[in-house]
């Protein structure tokens, strides 16, 4: 991991940009952590197009920062500045066409966009795992916040490291990651947007259903893709503090 630039924040958050092969990405880190206290780490997922989305990540990570954790995020395979993936740049001009069309969206459509997505990020988030863990100031144990939810979905199977995720359930969801959910066992609050008009609602009812954890709860709120309340956001950061303390 190189860092490319580093700077303190309003807050006490230290932030160091960074890059990780191929993948950039970003970590704030409590000015309290060390190697005699380390902070736990939550990972930030996000819909792609790093800098674009960098305000709201890094005020989402400056409340982790505030509970005494570390925060990460790198940008997704095929955004930013990163090479496109011809599959998923196919698929998202058959979705246009679909929407725009009023036609209804595939499945098809849906596995094409997605699960080569999921099928990149996962790999990649868990070297950056990997590449955190090994700072002395990060000690885990590893949370996980934010979408797309096939990702988290994902990574919540097959990274044990990761103890308690909150998932936003505003991204198109492939059949495949209803069968991975049943695998899920770890504590989970999901975010619903009930009024989301990119995001099937019963899909993602459906999705919540099919979680096989013991702890999962579902918040809905009335309001499109962005309007999820600021209160929310307390939820999320005692649900942390819960799990990851």
């Amino acid at each position: 991991m190189q860092v490319t630039s580093e700077q303190r924040l309003d807050g006490g958050a230290f932030e160091r940009a960074f890059t990780l092969g191929e993948i950039p990405g970003f970590l704030w880190t409590p000015g309290s952590a060390s190697a005699s206290a380390p902070s736990p780490l939550v990972l930030l997922g996000h819909p792609g197009g790093l800098h674009t989305m960098y305000p709201r990540l890094a005020a989402r990570a400056r409340r982790c920062v505030a509970q005494g954790f570390a925060a990460a995020t790198i940008e997704l395979p095929g955004s930013g500045e990163r090479p496109r993936l011809a599959s998923a740049e196919q698929a998202r001009a058959d979705l246009r066409r679909a929407i725009q069309a009023g036609q209804p969206v595939g499945d098809d459509i849906v596995d094409r966009l997605i699960l080569p997505l999921v099928d990149k990020a996962v790999p990649e988030w868990r070297v950056t795992v990997d590449a955190l863990l090994s700072l002395p100031e990060i000690g885990g144990p590893v949370g996980y916040a934010g979408g797309v939810i096939a990702i988290g979905v994902r990574l919540a199977v097959v990274e044990p490291r990761i103890a308690a995720a909150v998932l936003f359930a505003g991204s198109f969801v492939p059949r495949a990651t209803f069968e991975e959910a049943q695998q899920v066992t770890i504590p989970l609050l999901v975010l619903l947007q009930w009024d989301d008009e990119g995001n099937d609602r019963q899909s993602a009812l459906e999705l919540f259903d099919a979680f096989g954890s013991k702890e999962k709860t579902l918040h809905a709120n009335m309001g499109g893709h962005t309007g999820v309340p600021q209160f929310e956001g307390d939820d999320g950061d005692r649900f942390f503090v819960r799990h990851l303390r």
